[in-house]
């Protein structure tokens, strides 16, 4: 009876870290984004409030390769930085909406906490677009 007992909680153990260890390890989203899946590319700064276009497609997949989030979080809402939101048109047809928000980055709506590094370097590429 011991045994049956013990096999339960070990089996119950495992499909706990299963579930749970792909919610803490980090990942990196756009991991295989390359600059010829980017049909175009928009910048929205907010402070100052303004859009740019994004000739550099390269520079900009390569910093997006590099992001890395952690588990989900929305408090982002809660804080208050510089929103870089990058809008990429891809040739697929799809829009993808990514908002760098350190210590945050926001994927079409969802927030994650990320690397800071990173995500820092997006909003200082975005920021060496202003005119």
């Amino acid at each position: 009876m011991k045994r049956k007992w013990l096999y339960g909680i070990a089996g119950l153990a495992l499909i706990l870290c299963a579930v749970a260890l792909p919610l803490l390890l980090p990942s990196r989203p756009f991991r295989s984004l390359t600059a010829g899946e980017l049909r175009s590319a928009s910048v929205e700064l907010l402070p100052p409030g303004q859009v740019l276009e994004i000739a550099d497609t390269e520079e900009l997949a390569r910093l997006l390769q590099e992001v890395v989030v952690y588990r989900q979080d929305d408090s982002y809402d809660s804080y208050s930085a510089q929103a870089v939101i990058f809008t990429l048109q891809l040739t697929d047809g799809s829009q993808v909406e990514v908002t760098a928000y350190n210590p945050f980055l926001v994927i079409d709506g969802v927030g994650y906490r990320t690397k800071y590094g990173p995500c820092e370097a997006l909003s200082r590429f975005a920021n060496r677009l202003l005119p």
